[in-house]
C-alpha cells in the first residue's frame, strides 16, 4: 500500500490563524492568562466513512490542543490505565471541538490524533527498545515519528475490494466464493475488543483474537446481514478466507502507517518494520 500516502509530518501543523483570545476553563479573571496552542491533524479517512449527522462528516483534518501537565496527568494515572482509558481520556481532551465523542472515532483518525499528541508533546524522536526479528538481540533504537504517512485508505482495486459508498465494503472471499461486507472499526470496537481479551485472561480461556475481530467487522453474508448468517461465517471460515478479509480490511481502512527501515547494529539484518508502541511512547523521559 504504496500510494496515496501523505508525510504525517506535514499534515499536523498549529493552527494558521491563532485562536480567539478566550480565557481557557479555570483562568485566572485578572492577571496573567494564555490560550494553550492549537494544531489541526489530517484524518486519514478524511470525514469520508462518518455519517451525515456527525461533525466529522466530510472534514479532512481535526483541530487538537497541544498537550498539557493535564493530559499527562491522565496518561500516569494509575486508576485510569488499570480501567483501560488513559488515552480514551487523554483524545477527549485534546479534541476543540466537544460536539466529537473519541469512541465514535474510527480507529485510524483516533491512532493519527495520538500520533500528533505524541509529536507535539515529547517531540518526533522516538526511542525504545527493539528485539531484532532476526537474531532476537534487543537494542535501543530511534524511529523518527516525521517520517509516519497517513495511508487514506484508497488502494481498494488491489484486492478487488468494493466500497459501498455507506460505510461497508464488499469482497469476495476466495475459497467459499462468499461476498462478505465489512465495516470499518471505532475506538469503541476497539475497546469492547479489549475488554473481552482481557475477559478471556480473566476466565483463565484462550484468546479469541482473530473470531472477535471478524464479529466486529462482518455487517453480512452474501447480503444476507442476519446474525445467524454472520456467525455461521465466522464459525466455519477457512483460513484463507479469514486471512483474505483480515487483508481486505486493512486495505480498505484509512489509517497511520508507521513503517521505517530498521538495521540490526549486531547481525545486519535489514527490513521495514513497524514501530512498536510500547508504554514508552508517552514518555520518552521515564
Amino acid at each position: 500500500m504504496s500510494r496515496n500516502k501523505n508525510r504525517v509530518g506535514g499534515a499536523a501543523t498549529q493552527a494558521a490563524s491563532p485562536p480567539p483570545t478566550v480565557l481557557q476553563e479555570g483562568a485566572p479573571t485578572s492577571g496573567f492568562s494564555f490560550v494553550v496552542p492549537t494544531e489541526f491533524v489530517e484524518l486519514p479517512s478524511k470525514g469520508r466513512f462518518y455519517p451525515e449527522d456527525h461533525p466529522l462528516h466530510g472534514e479532512e483534518s481535526l483541530e487538537i490542543k497541544q498537550m498539557t501537565a493535564k493530559e499527562e496527568d491522565m496518561l500516569t494515572s494509575a486508576t485510569l490505565l488499570r480501567k483501560g482509558v488513559a488515552l480514551d481520556r487523554v483524545i477527549r481532551s485534546l479534541i476543540v471541538d466537544k460536539r466529537i465523542n473519541p469512541d465514535n472515532l474510527l480507529v485510524g483518525d483516533r491512532n493519527a490524533i495520538i500520533l500528533c499528541a505524541r509529536v507535539s508533546g515529547y517531540g518526533n524522536q522516538y526511542d525504545t527498545k527493539v528485539s531484532c526479528p532476526s537474531c532476537g538481540t534487543t537494542t535501543e533504537y530511534s524511529f523518527d515519528l516525521n517520517e509516519a504517512s497517513v495511508y487514506t485508505g484508497t488502494d481498494l482495486a488491489d484486492r478487488d475490494i468494493i466500497d459501498n459508498q455507506n460505510g461497508t465494503f464488499d469482497v469476495v472471499l476466495p475459497r467459499t466464493n462468499v461476498t462478505a461486507t465489512f465495516r470499518l472499526l471505532t475506538g469503541a470496537d476497539e475497546k469492547n475488543f479489549t475488554n473481552a481479551v482481557q475477559a478471556d485472561r480473566k476466565k483463565k480461556s484462550y484468546e479469541k483474537n482473530v473470531t472477535r475481530q471478524l464479529s466486529n467487522m462482518v455487517v453480512a453474508v452474501n447480503n444476507d446481514d442476519s446474525a445467524e448468517a454472520i456467525q455461521y461465517l465466522i464459525d466455519n471460515i477457512p483460513s484463507i478466507d479469514s486471512r483474505s478479509l483480515r487483508l481486505a480490511y486493512r486495505t480498505a481502512s484509512p489509517n497511520v502507517d508507521l513503517t521505517q527501515y530498521y538495521v540490526c547494529d549486531e547481525c545486519n539484518y535489514e527490513a521495514d518494520m513497524e514501530v512498536p508502541l510500547s508504554a514508552d511512547f508517552f514518555w520518552p523521559d521515564r
